[in-house]
């Protein structure tokens, strides 16, 4: 498994070495591209492939873009069924909630710890980037505290707990830290954020296509977008 990550790594390193050398591509030019593989991702049939021996992340038609004020009317849910996503215009992210969740909302004044598990895909590498859903990283979710302040949704990585997940050690700075994406934090408005205790209710799940302006701090400076599939759980205190 280790050889697995190594080998993730490298791929990863290897692709930004490789956009490195566009030096002639403007940031219009990169952000151009971005629009263009997004477009494709919503249009095609996204078909997923998360290992070499054909485990399937995501295999659907394509994406419907549903508006805000839609969203707001199905209150603030998408249809799986359609395979509906929302667009948040401020943030070019999109998002679909596969379920909501169980336990309660994160209400004003609020702060809870918060473990994330998840699978990164680079839209326009095509690839699997980053993922703590393998047996390596089993023990080592992410770990977000997460603080609504007057219905602004805030969060840091908590890597006092074990270390940090594939997210923070893969992308940490030479400082040691890693701001958690913005993107990561859109769906926290509309989620139960508890621990399942009941067969039938399942943990907060979601996906989202996060542009670059969302995204860590790799897909801000490369121009990427990331497609995600993440769940949200309240951490046992």
């Amino acid at each position: 498994m280790k050889k697995v990550i190594y080998m993730m790594v490298g791929l990863i390193l290897m692709g930004f070495a490789l956009q490195s050398c566009s030096d002639e591509e403007s940031y219009a030019d990169q952000k151009e591209k971005e629009r263009n593989a997004i477009a494709y991702f919503l249009s095609r049939n996204p078909l997923v492939l998360v290992n070499n021996s054909g485990d399937t992340l995501l295999n659907t038609p394509g994406i419907k873009v549903i508006t805000e004020e839609q969203f707001e009317a199905q209150d603030y849910t998408t249809n799986l069924d359609e395979n509906e996503y929302v667009l948040f215009h401020s943030t070019g992210v999109y998002m679909q909630i596969v379920r909501e969740g169980v336990g309660e909302k994160l209400e004003d004044g609020d702060t809870k710890r918060v473990l994330c598990r998840y699978w990164e895909w680079n839209i326009l590498g095509d690839s699997l980037q980053t993922t703590d859903m393998v047996p390596y990283y089993a023990t080592n979710p992410e770990v977000m505290n997460v603080s609504n302040n007057s219905g602004t949704i805030s969060a840091t990585f908590d890597t006092t707990v074990n270390g940090g997940g594939a997210m923070y050690l893969t992308y940490k700075g030479t400082d040691g830290t890693l701001a958690v994406p913005s993107g990561w934090l859109a769906p926290l408005t509309y989620l139960k954020l508890g621990r399942q205790s009941t067969p039938d209710g399942g943990i907060a799940k979601v996906r989202l296509i996060v542009p670059h302006s969302a995204g860590h701090s790799y897909a801000t400076n490369y121009v990427y977008p990331c497609f995600y599939e993440i769940t949200y759980q309240e951490m046992r205190n």
